[in-house]
């Protein structure tokens, strides 16, 4: 945060550590960065990216930041902007979830998380749109009131999910950073989607082990793999909201040549042609830098993660969805309210085998056999090469088009037969979510098309901290995320 920087002209462009320390040098106030930003909110808007724009709150907070600075105090985040993901709880806004049942229930009080954000100066611009429950994978959202989100880089593709409100909004210049949720790659997923970094904190089993801790405040899909996340531009800019979500020291300085990464030939198959060329190419790139990249393959972790994910998924919010709801207290819905009133017909197919239960079979044996046999498999594979991080693409296949009569559809993959759109998009993000490990996704470069693809690093449970600092020197090599052709230059 008292990094020196020049800022250049494009103030939508500023990262959080440019701007705070802009602000600082009194280079800018709090309230003329802020309406920089709104112009460029209009173009988010158009991309369905906000289901509130909290104009008028966001100015008068930023008016009682610059009294503050002018006062001589300084809140080490004072002056960024940031968008949360519209099923995280803002004092005073909507927590709408994207769908129709709770789009008047207001929270009465902040998730932990944004919480501390506040505290330290953050300046909350909006709740960002998201597919419909952050049940999918797309953010194409058909609830009456939302609205699709659609892709800064082509705006009939599918920004990625489910948070891709608040991904689109930092690719585009309305903050340079904010939060979603992550339960199977939603903030990974439109994060590579979009260029953006995307970062999900280490989960594992709960309580010490649990980075970031936001339960009863966030509308939930599952306890057991639930988290907040941050999404912005640039990892430094990831690791100044982390540090102060979860205040920890910082890791020591990695140096280039030191690191070793494991690339699993697992997660690297069945990759869209032209994503596997530029992602093979940063492969050689980083191997040119000095890293060390180790050829180790995780057996069976597509199998064993089967075993856990839909288990978990379509089972814990039968209970979770009514504790929200009678946590937060605002009124009387109900999760058969939720459910009758589901826009999306992708969502509510899967809210019928929620509500039936369909997974309550296996849902023992998900979380006390199989869950920790794939924890096991990480920890050993860890271990056993001596890695910083394992190394892969986040998502099989870049941006694609979006599906508006179901919100959801079969994919093809190169010349592969078409396979459902959810299970091929969360393929690679989804084992670390289960395991309850810290993953990022980084902006990885282009396709022909001008599309952006990103890989993902994952390392051990509790090592985010570490994680980041690798991350920040991989995209010393790997470069920033391009900017979408509506975001100027």
């Amino acid at each position: 945060m008292d990094r020196q920087v020049t800022p250049g002209s494009d103030v939508s462009r500023w990262s959080g550590v440019e701007t705070v320390a802009a602000v600082r040098a009194g280079r800018t106030s709090v309230a003329d960065h802020l309406e920089a930003l709104l112009e460029r909110a209009g173009a988010a808007r158009t991309l369905n990216a906000f289901i509130t724009l909290d104009a008028s709150g966001a100015r008068a907070r930023a008016r009682e930041l610059d009294e503050r600075l002018a006062a001589g105090e300084a809140p080490p985040l004072a002056g960024l902007v940031v968008v949360v993901k519209d099923n995280i709880d803002v004092a005073g806004l909507p927590t709408t979830g994207g769908t129709p049942a709770l789009q008047g229930r207001r929270a009465r009080t902040h998730a932990p998380s944004v919480r501390r954000l506040v505290e330290a100066g953050a300046v909350v611009l909006g709740k960002t749109n998201l597919h419909e429950l952050a049940f999918g994978i797309t953010s194409t959202n058909l609830s009456s009131f939302a609205g699709p989100v659609r892709n800064p880089f082509g705006t009939d593709l599918v920004p990625g999910g489910s948070s891709g409100g608040t991904a689109v909004a930092v690719a585009v210049g309305a903050a340079p950073a904010g939060l979603g949720t992550d339960t199977g790659g939603s903030t990974r997923v439109p994060a590579a989607l979009t260029g953006t970094v995307g970062f999900r904190p280490s989960v594992g089993d709960g309580g010490p082990e649990r980075r970031y801790h936001d339960a009863g405040h966030v509308l939930p899909i599952s306890r057991t793999r639930d988290t907040v996340g941050p999404i912005a531009r640039t990892v430094a800019d990831v690791a100044l909201l982390d540090a102060v979500i979860a205040p920890a020291p910082a890791a020591p300085p990695v140096a280039i040549g030191s690191l070793r990464l494991g690339v699993p030939p697992t997660l690297w198959t069945g990759l869209d042609p032209e994503l596997d060329t530029v992602l093979r190419r940063r492969l050689d790139e980083l191997a040119d830098a000095g890293v060390t990249l180790v050829e180790a393959d995780l057996p069976g972790l597509f199998d064993l993660n089967d075993q856990v994910s839909f288990a978990v998924a379509l089972h814990e919010p039968r209970t979770d969805i009514p504790d929200y709801l009678a946590a937060t207290g605002v009124d009387a819905t109900t999760l058969d309210d939720i459910v009758r009133a589901i826009g999306s017909p992708d969502v509510a197919e899967v809210f019928r085998a929620v509500t039936a239960d369909a997974m309550g079979p296996f849902y023992d044996d998900a979380v006390r056999v199989h869950r920790p046999a794939l924890q096991r498999l990480y920890r050993d594979h860890f271990a056993a090469h001596a890695l910083d991080a394992v190394l892969f693409p986040t998502t099989v296949l870049p941006a694609f088009p979006m599906d508006l009569e179901s919100g959801s559809s079969s994919i093809r993959v190169g010349d592969a037969a078409p396979t459902g759109t959810f299970g091929t998009v969360i393929r690679n993000t989804d084992p670390a979510s289960n395991a309850g490990i810290p993953g990022l996704s980084l902006p990885a470069g282009t396709t022909a098309a001008g599309l952006p693809v990103g890989l993902e690093i994952d390392g051990p449970l509790g090592g985010d901290r570490r994680l980041l600092a690798v991350g920040e020197v991989l995209e010393s090599v790997l470069g920033p995320g391009p900017t979408p052709p509506s975001a100027g230059s």
